[in-house]
């Protein structure tokens, strides 16, 4: 088998473990003179689908570093909907980390990250149902800006647009909506007023990205005609790495850790499949550029910058890189000259970043703390070091947004560390640190973004930055760091953290959803947080005349920044039905703060700040609850544990490996958390003993799994067949299979009400098949598809209860939906029902 070889190549980190998003990557000769080879490859491919790991990371890693190709991946969404296998969160917060996961994907495979408005709202089974929740006008207009913007030559999709129903309809409306867009970017008609902004723009063709996958089967997809696909050999070997580009494209996908997307790399030959879908059709059929040029004439002014680039890449000294700092300053002067902005500020960042490698300048600004509160003064430690021998002078540093500069006027002499200590004053207006796009309330479909600049930019915006202006050469050159935060770890060593921008006092419910079962009064506890030193003021809730609070009001001081102190309020519900939302509210010198501050933290993403409204559902329902006492089995990650405890039941988490007779033998019911046969692996010797303990007297609940891989085939005492039947309309009408079985009467009556306001889905990964010693309980489908009764299976095994749900509690618990809670207890007091 023949092996393509590449001498260099670009690589914009390193591929070890990454305890520290943040840390600066450092480049070695190799990946500065791919750099270089970049800088000198005008074209760009813009490939689009509709979550975090649909994308083809092979593909992006081909035309990254074996084309020099700048290569943008547009997500469609943040991956709102799906489901966790890291931890517990869900919704917004899981969107956060995949966002996250997205950005570290890109930094190994080299491309570019961008998002749209749209929110993962949970799996759709027709573009059409997708387009109706998304607002369709909206999302297009993002996608059209977002071409305008990167510009790209080339657009290829994951999906198709001709096979709707055959996938996710998330998947095939992000294929639709980038066929529309090509059509309307050139058009100054469309979208209008985002042409103060970004300038129309026509790339030159569109591709979808088939592979076997689409075809069935590999067998299939080899017998079928390929004339009409461009045909790409991926399979490179980037000698100056030892890796292939599947290897890399590997470690890029495995940085989908929430969804267990972890990859082995391979090696040898590789093809990538693209059909030509509008445009204009190219001859050449393993050329995605034909037709376009990628050299520096395409701009006006660019020849001569060519010529120099490939100078530069001629003459590059690996053992002395910064022997090509005088020609890269002379290229860089020129790249200022351009008429064309978009190429301008394009490989302006690009040369910037190619002169300070050269040149081993090491710029930082580090602040004292990991947070500071606006209004407040912080003290950054600024360092600059330049290891060559070019004369520079740090001239000044300017702190943005405060614009306040510092004047320095050092000379940078070789591998001298200049470091000073500077006081910056953030402003009293600075934006907190947190998600752009969940800082207002959206819609089901829909995140909002007013401001169009900030459309398809992936990360937090971080506004605290410094400039350091270095003269270099004769020519000041700014480079702009954003401020960090840093400190040593005895077993880490070096570890980096983002800096936030936090509230003055944040609160927080200890408990989301509080269940009142009575008329009596419960104690509701909330945390209030200090973001600074010596904070006092006055705590209360927000909450509707007929619930009763008190005290109204609650006084707080806390004295040390990070603290936390927790007080309690007792609440009296009204004596009938009802469902709030309620809020906390901290008063300091006349200023209301009413956020809650969410860290999240996972050693392969930078850490987290997430600021959302402070609230707590109040629930007075009418739901009964036994005195079982629960063993709950983790799996994937989920909350149903603390909703279970809030509902007053005695739960215990226990570990896969305590596992046994002995140690369950105290507990009247078993839930397997959700995935969990397919995350446990400890489960495929320890089924048995549950099995056992349900035959001799248990329940035994068991949560959805996937068909994936599962790490028993004995998942239940008899046959059953899991599918990928789901019903993803949350308010599909139930109709009850057997009303009058007691997990829908006892000690709770469950009526159609029940299923009233669940969130996202009703359920996933239902049954198909199933033995007759299942009752199937209840049935629904989405719009236009047969009924699924698998939702809830119960069966008597011995003198127990095995009960199979892919009912989806881990969501509807944590919202606070009423009839999801009544159900579970019902299923819960299954054994004591008469």
């Amino acid at each position: 088998m023949q092996l393509r070889f590449i001498s260099c190549f670009l690589l914009l980190i390193g591929f070890s473990h990454q305890f520290q998003a943040q840390a600066p990557h450092k480049y070695n000769s190799s990946e500065i003179f791919g750099k270089i080879e970049k800088l000198n490859f005008l074209g760009s491919v813009l490939y689009i689908a509709a979550h975090p790991d649909d994308e083809n990371t092979r593909l992006i890693s081909f035309m990254a570093n074996a084309q020099k190709a700048r290569t943008g991946y547009l997500s469609l969404t943040r991956g709102d909907g799906g489901q966790n296998l890291i931890g517990p969160e869900l919704r917004e917060l899981l969107g956060v980390i995949r966002t996250q996961e997205l950005i570290e994907a890109r930094k190994i495979d080299g491309g570019e990250q961008f998002f749209s408005r749209a929110n993962d709202f949970g799996y759709s089974k027709v573009p059409s149902e997708t387009l109706k929740i998304w607002n369709k006008n909206q999302v297009l207009g993002d996608m059209v800006y977002i071409i305008r913007k990167f510009q790209p030559d080339v657009i290829i999709t994951r999906f198709d647009f001709r096979t709707p129903g055959t996938t996710h309809g998330h998947h095939t409306s992000s294929a639709i909506l980038a066929g529309e867009a090509f059509d309307l970017v050139n058009d100054k008609n469309s979208y209008a007023n985002q042409l103060n902004l970004v300038k129309k723009w026509q790339p030159k063709r569109l591709y979808y990205n088939t592979s076997w996958w689409f075809y069935g089967s590999k067998e299939k997809f080899d017998a079928a005609d390929k004339s009409n696909l461009v045909n790409l050999s991926t399979g490179i070997f980037y000698q100056s790495l030892g890796k292939s580009n599947q290897e890399i494209a590997a470690l890029s996908r495995s940085r989908h850790q929430s969804q267990g997307f972890g990859s082995t790399g391979t090696r040898g030959d590789d093809m990538e499949y693209l059909e030509f879908i509008k445009g204009e059709k190219p001859v050449d059929k393993t050329n995605l550029f034909e037709g376009i040029d990628t050299s520096w004439n395409r701009v006006e002014g660019g020849k001569p910058i060519g010529i120099l680039i490939s100078k530069i890449s001629t003459e590059f000294d690996f053992r002395n890189p910064s022997a090509s700092i005088p020609d890269l300053i002379a290229t860089y002067q020129l790249i200022q000259n351009l008429k064309n902005e978009h190429w301008k500020e394009v490989k302006t960042t690009e040369i910037k970043e190619i002169i300070a490698a050269c040149a081993g300048l090491y710029l930082e600004a580090v602040a004292e703390n990991q947070s500071a509160t606006p209004g407040s003064d912080i003290n950054v430690t600024v360092e600059a070091i330049n290891r060559s021998t070019v004369e520079m002078i740090l001239e000044n540093i300017k702190v943005v947004p405060e614009n306040k500069l510092f004047t320095q006027n050092i000379d940078l002499k070789n591998n001298s560390n200049e470091t000073t200590s500077i006081t910056i004053t953030l402003p009293k207006s600075l934006e907190f640190t947190a998600p752009f796009w969940l800082k207002d309330q959206g819609t089901v479909g829909m995140y909002r973004v007013d401001n169009q600049e900030n459309i398809g930019k992936p990360d937090i915006i971080r506004e605290l930055k410094t400039i350091f202006n270095v003269k270099i050469s004769g020519f000041t050159i700014p480079f702009e760091r954003t401020v960090i935060y840093k400190f040593n770890d005895p077993v880490l060593g070096e570890v980096y953290r983002p800096f936030d921008v936090e509230p003055l006092v944040t609160t927080s419910f200890v408990d989301k959803v509080k269940i009142f079962n009575t008329n009596e009064k419960q104690n509701v506890l909330v945390k209030v947080q200090s973001g600074a030193t010596q904070v006092s003021g006055n705590l209360a809730l927000e909450v509707p005349k007929d619930w009763k609070v008190s005290p109204e009001s609650v006084p707080f001081s806390i004295g040390s920044k990070g603290a936390s102190l927790t007080y309690s309020f007792e609440i009296t519900p009204p004596k009938y039905s009802s469902e709030i939302d309620v809020k906390a509210m901290a008063t300091v010198n006349g200023n209301v703060f009413d956020k809650e501050k969410i860290t999240i933290k996972y050693d392969h993403i930078s850490n987290q700040q997430v600021l959302q409204t402070s609230s707590a559902k109040f629930i007075k329902l009418d739901i009964k609850t036994g005195s079982e006492k629960i063993a709950y089995i983790m799996g994937a990650g989920d909350e149903v544990p603390t909703s279970l405890k809030n509902m007053g039941y005695l739960v215990t988490v226990i570990e896969p490996e305590n596992i046994s007779k002995e140690k369950l033998q105290e507990f009247d019911v078993i839930i397997t958390g959700i995935r969990a046969y397919n995350t446990v692996n400890e489960l495929e010797f320890k089924q048995s003993i549950l099995l056992d303990l349900v035959e001799n007297g248990k329940t035994i609940i068991v949560q959805y799994n996937t068909t994936g891989k599962l790490v028993t085939d004995k998942l239940a005492p008899f046959p059953l067949r899991l599918s990928r039947d789901r019903v993803t309309e949350e308010d599909a009408k139930v109709t009850f299979l057997a009303p009058n079985h007691p997990v829908l009467n006892v000690p709770n009556k469950i009526t159609t009400k029940d299923f009233e306001n669940w969130v996202q889905e009703q359920g996933l990964y239902y049954p198909d098949q199933w033995d007759k010693a299942f009752t199937p309980i209840i049935s629904s489908n989405d719009e236009n598809e047969s009924p699924k009764n698998g939702a809830l299976l119960v069966a008597p095994f011995g003198k127990g209860y095995y009960i199979y749900t892919g009912l989806s509690f881990f969501r509807e618990l944590p919202a606070g939906v009423s009839g999801a809670h009544r159900l579970l207890a019902n299923l819960i007091s299954l054994k004591n029902a008469p």
